[in-house]
């Protein structure tokens, strides 16, 4: 896998969720490394995407209560196991599940397997609470796709949590997840 900074020089049969993304943190001045790949839809393909770029990819999950009436977005540690319990006790909601398919692409704009802090930027409504395990939020960078599973891109942690973030008016809210049974 290839390292380049910033945007594809040639955006030609790339999808428009992808390219927006990329428009996006140009315009807010965020300097970002993309490598390109074959789909990687799970944590054990980011391996060599982690390699590649130097980082670790973040495990970004949809989430929704049972009604359906609240959204969840978490990005945690590709390493560390999802425990809904430890989670719902620290934001009070009871019965959290993965969210259908459908809600990814109605409130992020995002595909199983491309989930990410990105789709935020399509979150118009403010529907989707952002919730970021504290291991994340220390960490320098974050790996993420660019609403897309066949890149993923580099980004210093203060420019997510500080330009991305307000501008796309989000906050975030810091968890606190062990993952161990």
């Amino acid at each position: 896998m290839e390292i380049h900074n910033g945007r594809p020089e040639n955006t030609e049969g790339r999808l428009s969720r992808e390219v927006r993304v990329y428009d996006f943190l140009d315009e807010l001045g965020i300097e970002y490394q993309r490598v390109d790949h074959e789909p990687a839809m799970t944590m054990e393909a980011c391996e060599a995407v982690d390699v590649a770029l130097g980082t670790t990819m973040c495990k970004n999950l949809f989430l929704c209560n049972r009604q359906k009436t609240a959204f969840y977005l978490l990005l945690m540690p590709g390493d560390k196991k999802f425990k809904t319990k430890e989670l719902s006790s620290q934001i009070n909601s009871a019965r959290l599940s993965f969210a259908e398919a459908e809600d990814m692409l109605k409130y992020l704009d995002i595909e199983p397997g491309a989930v990410s802090v990105m789709g935020l930027m399509n979150d118009k409504g403010h529907d989707v609470r952002l919730l970021v395990d504290e291991d994340v939020k220390a960490g320098e960078y974050i790996g993420c796709h660019p609403c897309v599973n066949t890149s993923s891109l580099k980004i210093k942690t203060e420019d997510i949590f500080g330009k991305f973030l307000a501008a796309v008016g989000h906050e975030a809210e810091i968890v606190h997840l062990v993952g161990e049974d």
